[in-house]
């Protein structure tokens, strides 16, 4: 009898990258489940089960957990509170072994210890207490994602600059569907257990190469300008975005200069049969959706 399945934070796109794919691949039951349910409506018309399972409210958990024989942990965005994420996932975890679950999946990010992202120590430690708490796990971490980069591509368009201090340091960027996939065929397969996984793109990129791809992809010129981490700080915060997520920018920056990253890896074609969506083609499918933002 195949196992049971359980993902939480399914009402994000990682989340529902997830789902979709066990929807689609997984010929047993599925449980999505969700700090706020209602988000998961549409899933649940479609027969998959939907739970209530909210970190921050442990008497969620055990009902979210009855009868699952694998989770997918994946990453909470709680950055309301120091370690906020690390406490989150440590009542998962906890509720995880209580449970006998057989596999857990957990979503972490690229070489944690001693990075200068500033939310690297929750996933350092959420990383020891799944190795201290004896579940068979699997630890994805998975580089940053294409998708990060809308967040400065309207701007970098504008104004035809790219403001960085990420110097020569490389990103393998990989799609969030690419690692949602990766997710929901390893808890699908239970395996590889007590392993951790490199999940990249397949490429290396600097941020001259990316500039010179979005410049041949929107047939524009973009120039990208090297500056220091105060200075990067000053104009984010300048153009309104609010400090911890201008820090937080400035700290991925700093990391990459520093080849805080994983380099690209062949993870992703191993695990789902087929070779990661490429950069290039996801600037092309993010120009096709929105054809004003190369006028």
């Amino acid at each position: 009898m195949p196992d049971t399945l359980l993902v939480t934070g399914a009402s994000g796109h990682l989340g529902r990258f997830a789902i979709e794919h066990l929807i689609n691949h997984f010929n047993g039951r599925v449980i999505a489940g969700s700090r706020d349910p209602a988000k998961l409506a549409d899933l649940r018309d479609r027969g998959v089960e939907v739970r209530s399972v909210d970190f921050d409210n442990v008497a969620t958990l055990a009902p979210a957990l009855a009868g699952v024989d694998r989770v997918l942990l994946i990453s909470t965005d709680a950055h309301d509170r120091e370690g906020g994420r690390a406490e989150q996932h440590r009542a998962m975890i906890t509720a995880a072994a209580n449970a006998g679950v057989a596999h857990l999946v957990y979503t972490s990010m690229p070489n944690p210890e001693g990075s200068s992202v500033i939310f690297a120590p929750d996933h350092v430690a959420t990383e020891k207490v799944i190795k201290e708490s004896g579940l068979p796990h699997t630890i994805l971490r998975i580089s940053w994602y294409q998708e990060n980069l809308l967040f400065s591509l309207p701007s970098i368009l504008a104004s035809g600059k790219w403001f960085t201090s990420a110097r020569a340091g490389r990103a393998p960027y990989v799609s969030r569907e690419d690692a949602g996939k990766v997710a929901a065929a390893v808890l699908a397969s239970g395996k590889p257990l007590n392993a951790t996984l490199d999940v990249t793109g397949d490429y290396n990129w600097n941020t001259d190469e990316v500039a010179a791809l979005i410049s041949s992809v929107y047939e524009t010129s973009i120039k990208v300008v090297q500056v220091d981490d105060d200075a990067l700080l000053a104009g984010i915060i300048n153009a309104g975005v609010p400090p911890y997520v201008a820090k937080l920018q400035v700290s991925v920056d700093k990391n990459t200069r520093l080849h805080g990253l994983a380099p690209a890896t062949s993870v992703v074609e191993q695990i789902i049969g087929e070779k990661p969506r490429s950069l290039a083609t996801f600037l092309e499918l993010e120009k096709a959706s929105k054809p004003q933002a190369a006028l």
